[in-house]
Order: structure tokens, then C-alpha cells, then sequence
């Protein structure tokens, strides 16, 4: 299946995901004590005014703890992003953060399978 999004929306959703990583790198333990946060995937919108970002949880336990304090902290990671893309982007996208729960299910399949 071939992907509809442009080549600017590819690039801005790398910028994002770069960035934003970098600010869990530095700032993850405000959001997340004790826990390691990746960005899997990013997904902007065609008018470039909005991002999903899907994250992946390390240890994967409470994650919907982690995902509701990330959700409360949206505006300060938006802000901090902001000064990260201010001289790239004109608009620092609304940000929107779900769980990516892909290798939770590769993991529940390859325990299948091993049974």
C-alpha cells in the first residue's frame, strides 16, 4: 500500500519525532520517572497543523499512567518544541500522543507461538 502523504508532511513528521525524542531524552523523568520513552511514528496532517505521535512505553507496565501524565504535559511539550523548530517550521503542530501497542502484540504472538 502506497503512502498519500506528501513529501513535506514526511519531513516535518521526521522533525517532529527527532525533536520530540530528544525532549524525552532530556525531559522524560518529569513525564515518565523510571521509564524509557520512545517515539515509534509520527503522522502529520496534510495541512501540517496537527501530529499523532505514537510512543512505545519500556517497562510497558502502567502504561496508561505514563500516556495521561504525557497528555497532561502536551502544552509544555509543544511549547519546548516550539523553540526546538521555531527557524524550520512557521506552525508548531497540535500534538496528540497514543500508545503504540505493536511490539506488545509481536510479543503476545511470539509467546503464542512458542506454546
Amino acid at each position: 500500500m502506497e503512502s498519500t502523504e506528501s513529501t513535506r508532511q514526511k519531513k516535518v513528521a521526521r522533525l517532529i519525532q527527532k525533536e520530540v525524542a530528544d525532549i524525552f531524552i532530556h525531559k522524560g523523568s518529569e513525564y515518565a520517572h523510571g521509564k524509557m520513552i520512545s517515539i515509534t511514528k509520527v503522522r502529520v496532517s496534510p495541512d501540517l497543523s496537527y501530529a499523532k505521535i505514537y510512543i512505545s512505553i519500556f517497562p510497558s507496565v502502567n502504561h496508561d499512567e505514563v500516556l495521561n501524565s504525557i497528555q497532561e504535559h502536551t502544552h509544555k511539550i509543544r511549547f519546548d518544541l516550539g523553540h526546538k523548530v521555531r527557524s524550520q517550521l512557521r506552525i508548531v503542530p497540535e500534538l496528540a500522543f497514543f500508545i503504540d501497542d505493536s511490539l506488545d502484540y509481536i510479543e503476545k504472538i511470539d509467546k503464542l507461538l512458542k506454546t
